[in-house]
């Protein structure tokens, strides 16, 4: 069970800079089985010099720069590591320049140069210096650099970074030529005082100039080499601006580039196999083969990931069981009115979800289209709110699994009204040859209701809120309209000297955006007598009736119709009264001396085919001796739809026909 090194070891050659160094390594023993793991950590000696990449360094610096001016030194290298490896820096003793020992991020040193008192040319031409880079190692290790400084006149302005500090992050894998960094420095100097040269510090190490590249002129920093996050995760790079005078004047700042680690290190697996073969009585859980697994990667790119396989076991789930989408009526065809969203947790193609129109109805499917990948719901026409206000459809969402999965959605689409119907006038009706005209009778009291203008709005709620009011009419001041009933009332009593026929022109409107509006038209005739309405009707007949042939056909065959009913009732009438007669002299002989009372009140039809309504009613009034009876035509007591009329229809009247419905007794005379 010993563990023996098998050749020589290299700290540096195995790990490099990496602290700690370290080699893991697996031990299996068998009977019972037992995994170990060991880690044998490669210590760092003092085997190796600091150095540095010169000898000898120049400097040229003015005599005009100011005590407290900082001058960078190039670094010295050390290979080994903690505290082997570089710790500290010396100068040689002088008395202008002090050294200043600074740590980088990394843990790493360099030196500058610090000018504690002034130079002076004309005292001193040349200065020369001793840096000597010494490690921690014990005994320690040095290595020696000889600084030579000569003293030139001065130049008035050193060039000025705009930032001492930039900041960049690259991935390992950048190709070369990509831009990391740009500086920028400006010189206030003019000619070449002012131009800018752009270098890396001479303490940069040579790793770092390795890996990238500085353009002199742009000061654009790009990358050189291959980098590499399992080696160094940040880079710190000192960089100069010096001008091109006799004197250059240097300004300094630094960039820090950070290295994105990316999963460009595949997992390395080891199998050791310590039971084989495998019995085929083999209880479960005996152990066939142990595996181990590495990646250098970092965080998430160096985890092993098991994958699961998925099963169809999921049902698409929707945000919602039911939707209901409100669309305004004469939309533009084609427009989206609703996205059915859900969801599937399994994977690949058991999440794929499709989405279908369940056609129960037919019409559905014309007016309504689903994109299958995302359901967006279309309307393919423009829908209207007066042909059907709802439409109800079921969604299908579906996997695209082995065997599928599916659920359903309910969708509900309502039309909403627009005011796109104006009010439509059903009496008087506006298209057609024929006047209606409406009778009031002189002297009718203010309130008394004339006629009712009738309009019906295809538009729902507001929309189809119809309210009336009067535009025109022949007197204003005779005739009101309801606002809402469209009820023509008389807003003052008649008087004798009112216009016979008057012309209402009423203005509907509803209450819809915009606002729709008709008009009707309403004639009025103010007449004691119904002669006196038809005779102004026939005058208001039209001149040229291309219909008129027809008409007087019509007009004759009425003629010859009412002669032939004519002769007919006056035989009846002549047969009635010999009855009558015959009666009379029955009733003379009569011992009776009762007499009959009057029978009931009959009633009088008076029609005339469409000009005066139905319904218009009057009592008739009769006495037991029908010869000496007068027809008596009381006032309306019912009121048409229409309106109210009032008239007096006098016996005889030639053109209306009276139908007597009844029997009638005569009384006994005095004498009898």
């Amino acid at each position: 069970g010993a563990l023996l090194v098998s050749e020589r070891i290299d700290r540096e050659e195995l790990c490099g800079t990496l602290s700690p160094c370290s080699l893991s390594f697996e031990i299996v023993v068998e009977n019972p089985l037992e995994l170990y793991s060991g880690t044998v950590e490669i210590q760092d000696i003092n085997d190796n010099d600091p150095v540095f990449p010169s000898s000898q360094a120049r400097l040229e610096i003015s005599e005009s720069v100011a005590a407290g001016a900082r001058f960078p030194l190039e670094s010295a290298q050390d290979p080994d590591v903690g505290i082997n490896s570089l710790q500290t820096y010396q100068l040689s003793a002088n008395p202008h320049f002090a050294l200043d020992v600074q740590t980088r991020v990394d843990g790493s040193k360099y030196a500058e140069l610090v000018l504690e008192k002034e130079l002076d040319r004309e005292e001193q031409r040349e200065l020369h210096l001793v840096l000597t880079a010494l490690d921690g190692g014990s005994p320690p290790r040095s290595a020696h650099v000889q600084i030579h400084i000569d003293v030139v006149d001065a130049n008035d302005n050193a060039p000025v970074f705009n930032q001492s500090t930039y900041k960049a992050s690259v991935r390992e894998n950048t190709p070369s030529g990509t831009l990391v960094a740009r500086i920028s420095a400006y010189d206030l100097d003019e000619g070449p005082n002012g131009d800018i040269v752009y270098s890396f510090s001479s303490h940069t190490p040579v790793k770092v100039r390795e890996l990238f590249a500085l353009d002199s002129a742009t000061g654009e920093l790009r990358i050189k080499g291959q980098l590499d996050y399992e080696e160094t995760k940040l880079y710190e790079i000192y960089l100069q601006a010096k001008d091109k005078g006799a004197v250059p004047g240097v300004a300094h700042c630094k960039v820090l580039v950070e290295v994105v680690d990316v999963n460009d290190n595949a997992p390395e697996v080891t199998v050791t196999s310590v039971y084989s073969p495998v019995p085929e009585d083999a209880a479960p859980g005996t152990v066939v083969a142990l595996l181990s697994v590495t990646d250098l990667d970092s965080h998430d790119n160096g985890l092993i990931l098991v994958q699961v396989s998925d099963v169809n076991d999921n049902t698409p789930k929707s945000s919602q069981d039911s939707y209901d989408v409100y669309v305004l009526e004469n939309n533009v065809p084609g427009i989206p009115i609703l996205n059915v969203s859900a969801t599937d947790p399994d994977l690949g193609r058991n999440a794929h979800l499709s989405y279908t129109i369940l056609q129960a109805d037919p019409v559905v499917g014309h007016l309504f289209s689903i994109n299958r990948e995302n359901g967006t719901l279309y309307l393919l026409t423009s829908l209207d709110h007066e042909d059907q206000v709802e439409f109800r459809m079921m969604v299908q969402v579906q996997d695209g699994g082995s065997p599928p999965l599916a659920t359903n959605v309910s969708v509900s689409v309502f039309v909403t009204d627009l005011n796109d119907n104006a009010p439509t006038v059903l009496y008087p009706h506006p298209n057609t040859t024929a006047t209606y005209t409406d009778v009031v009778a002189p002297g009718s009291p203010a309130g008394h209701m004339v006629t009712k203008v009738v309009a019906v709005d295809a538009d729902a709620g507001y929309n189809a809120w119809i309210s009336y009011t009067l535009l025109q009419a022949t007197d204003p001041s005779l005739f009101s309209v309801g606002l809402h009933s469209g009820e023509i009332f008389t807003a003052r009593q008649l008087r004798e000297d009112d216009a016979p026929q008057h012309t209402l022109v009423i203005l509907l409107k509803d209450h819809g955006e915009p606002v729709l509006s008709a008009s009707a038209t309403v004639s009025i005739s103010v007449a004691e007598m119904v002669k006196e309405v038809l005779t102004d009707l026939t005058d208001v007949a039209p001149a040229n009736d291309p219909r008129r042939h027809v008409t007087f056909y019509l007009i004759l065959a009425v003629i010859l119709v009412s002669a032939a009913f004519f002769i007919t009732m006056l035989s009846v009438g002549i047969f009635k009264c010999y009855k009558w007669r015959q009666s009379k002299e029955l009733f003379n002989s009569s011992r009776s001396t009762l007499y009959r009372t009057p029978g009931p009140f009959h009633h009088i039809d008076a029609v005339r085919g469409g000009f005066t309504p139905p319904n218009f009613y009057h009592q008739v009034y009769l006495t037991t001796d029908s010869r000496q009876s007068d027809l008596l035509c009381k006032k309306p007591f019912t009121s048409s739809p229409l309106g109210s009329r009032q008239s007096t229809i006098r016996n005889g009247e030639p053109g209306l026909y009276h139908q007597i419905v009844g029997t009638a007794s005569r009384l006994p005379t005095p004498a009898e």
